[in-house]
């Protein structure tokens, strides 16, 4: 089994992250943030990864430490159970609707950082969530994960819908790319030999 645990703890967070990379999408969350833990169990359930994300941060301060050290850890584990990424597809892309909604979601396990983020919002808010860090939750998972991310709002309206379409579609494309792929063998899914 692909599994990590993190424990994390700064002056502005105290979090406990494990996964299992090869489970069925069994979660437990716990961010202090009603709408982000919303999120995090979709990507949990979608993706098959199983999640327990487990945090107490300065939320009287505001909603930033908590959402971003959130990504950074889950990140961080994903990245520990891939281990040296032997096996696996490395590639995953999803499109996902939810009612009038469409988002593309394109990921490359790469070792290479980097987010490309075409998607708004017309609300500063969903539930007590300030939209402006779903943005950043992608950006500080895909930093610490080692991911190549695209991400596009194709269309949309409603505010929710935008934000679990994308959410869910980043878990299918997770799902596909931390896949073993029975024809690899042991192989690391790149010609330099590395990822």
């Amino acid at each position: 089994m692909r599994t990590a645990t993190i424990s994390r703890t700064t002056k502005e967070t105290d979090i406990q992250i494990a996964v299992n990379l090869d489970g069925t999408g069994q979660y437990d969350v716990s961010t202090g943030i009603g709408f982000l833990d919303h999120m995090v169990e979709q990507f949990s359930r979608h993706s098959l990864i199983d999640l327990t994300c487990k945090i107490k941060g300065d939320l009287h301060v505001d909603q930033h430490h908590t959402t971003e050290d959130s990504a950074l850890a889950i990140g961080q584990a994903i990245a520990e159970a891939l281990g040296d990424k032997a096996g696996i597809v490395r590639y995953g892309s999803a499109y996902s609707p939810m009612d009038e909604t469409l988002s593309r979601v394109a990921v490359d396990i790469s070792g290479r950082p980097y987010l490309v983020w075409k998607a708004a919002f017309s609300q500063p808010r969903l539930g007590e969530m300030d939209t402006e860090l779903i943005e950043h939750w992608f950006h500080s998972v895909a930093q610490t994960a080692g991911l190549t991310l695209h991400i596009e709002l194709l269309y949309g309206q409603n505010n929710h819908h935008i934000a679990e379409s994308i959410y869910k579609g980043f878990a299918r494309a997770m799902r596909q790319a931390v896949d073993i792929d029975p024809r690899k063998g042991n192989a690391i899914p790149s010609t330099k030999g590395v990822l």
